[in-house]
């Protein structure tokens, strides 16, 4: 097993162990942390499958949370880390395609193989220093592949999101799935339908993240899930695109490779935001008669009330899809950058999304014609901004037009908007210039 989990939650997750064991009880780490160790890779959690009961558990640790104690789990709370306990366990049928109707305790073996896949399968006694292997995970892991524990069939009738998630260790792991695996996942496809939107946005949000977000997507469309859950994305194959400037090809081809490009541990929102900026162009694509040229008037806008609808069909928060919303709509604006008036492009640099937005316009690039341009003069134009700190809070409120004498209506949004644009052109920079011109104002309308 390789040592790289680290050290304070590795060696709680032993003394939980230890204690579990000392106390008559069988005790193994189990799942993704086992997988993981093995492949040499830093486990990110870490779950403990024990023939304790839960009271039992509960006996054991004093600070526990009984998260799902009907079917066995209980967390325990050591050292400031949350930990899964699990009681061994069989499960009965599952109506819903998500929960058993019940479940048996029983012992290490059978608990092994009511498990999803046989990477997740292994479990391991660190006291011991013991690999168990009762379902062929280590010939999978060696062989880079994703299978299931059983018959795919039964495995993906018990839980829908399973076939989701096949695609996801494929993607993260860099495996491929067994091809028996692979083809219950195309013929049950349809079945994530019944899933919550919440649990197949969690799983598509780990699904899209470097390094492997490109290769999500590719196998996402393979398995034949990407027109189930993204629907408006699998309409990419069939969009062209002008060669002037998308050489790369079509939508498809241009989202996945800007997808290949995103920077680690980047926003997981420019992911989205990546998706789904041109996600109107299917539905906005027309050629010119006379010259065969394709374009997508209005993309922008239309992608915009697009991406709306489907990060609320996913259940995301309201500010997630406020912010991708606000760079879809606004993506378009940076072929115009050198352009702009002065107090234009400083409204762009001090937008919230605006990190978001250069950083989607910087993919966007090298992901079509390759020209970084207007990412260069955007960053020099940020970089000025950032010599001139006062320039960002305006100069002028309400209350200090009131207390000029203007009376509170329209005029007063009207005189500040003025005034601000004076400031983002440095007509003005400083209150007392901007209460100068205000009381110009007032007195030339006297």
């Amino acid at each position: 097993m390789s040592d790289q989990l680290p050290s304070r939650q590795r060696d709680t997750a032993r003394e939980i162990t230890r204690k579990l064991q000392a106390s008559g009880y069988e005790a193994f780490w189990v799942g993704g942390c086992v997988r993981d160790s093995l492949l040499g890779r830093q486990p990110q959690d870490y779950d403990i499958a024990t023939s304790a009961r839960p009271g039992e558990v509960e006996a054991l640790f004093p600070h526990t949370v009984p998260v799902g104690r009907q079917f066995g789990v209980i967390l325990v709370l050591e050292d400031s880390i949350q930990f899964q306990v699990a009681t061994f366990r069989a499960d009965a049928d599952y109506v819903d395609g998500r929960r058993p109707t019940a479940v048996t305790f029983t012992d290490a073996r059978a608990d092994a193989s009511r498990r999803d896949f046989t990477v997740n399968g292994l479990f391991f006694d660190p006291i011991r220093n013991q690999l168990h292997d009762w379902v062929e995970g280590q010939a999978d892991i060696a062989a880079r592949l994703v299978r299931t524990i059983g018959d795919p069939e039964v495995r993906f009738a018990e839980d829908h999101l399973r076939i989701l998630r096949a695609v996801r260790f494929a993607a993260q792991l860099d495996f491929e799935i067994a091809p028996s695996t692979l083809s219950a996942v195309q013929r049950n496809a349809a079945t994530i339908r019944q899933v919550s939107a919440e649990r197949v946005r969690d799983e598509l949000l780990r699904l899209f993240r470097p390094p492997h977000a490109a290769r999500g997507l590719d196998l996402l469309d393979q398995a034949g899930l990407l027109r189930e859950v993204l629907p408006e994305v699998a309409a990419f194959r069939g969009c062209e695109q002008g060669a002037e400037y998308h050489p790369e090809g079509n939508v498809y081809q241009h989202v996945r490779l800007m997808l290949s490009l995103l920077p680690p541990d980047s926003d997981p929102m420019l992911a989205w935001a990546v998706l789904l900026h041109d996600v109107a162009k299917p539905v906005t694509a027309t050629r010119d008669a006379a010259t065969g040229a394709i374009h997508f008037y209005g993309h922008e806008k239309v992608g915009a009330e697009m991406a709306e609808a489907l990060l609320h069909r996913l259940r995301f928060p309201k500010k997630q899809i406020d912010q991708v919303v606000a760079v879809v709509r606004q993506h378009m604006q940076f072929k115009d950058v050198p352009e702009m008036r002065k107090s234009t492009l400083r409204r762009l640099l001090m937008r919230p999304t605006y990190p978001l937005e250069l950083e989607l316009h910087r993919l966007d690039c090298l992901g079509s014609h390759g020209m970084l341009d207007h990412y260069e003069y955007l960053r020099r134009a940020a970089e000025d901004l950032s010599q001139m700190p006062g320039i960002r809070p305006p100069l002028l409120r309400g209350d200090d037009l009131l207390g000029l004498g203007l009376t509170p209506g329209p005029r007063v949004g009207e005189l500040l908007a003025e005034i601000r644009e004076k400031q983002l052109l440095d007509e003005l920079t400083t209150p007392e210039q901007a209460l100068e011109f205000a009381r110009g104002r007032l007195k030339a309308e006297d």
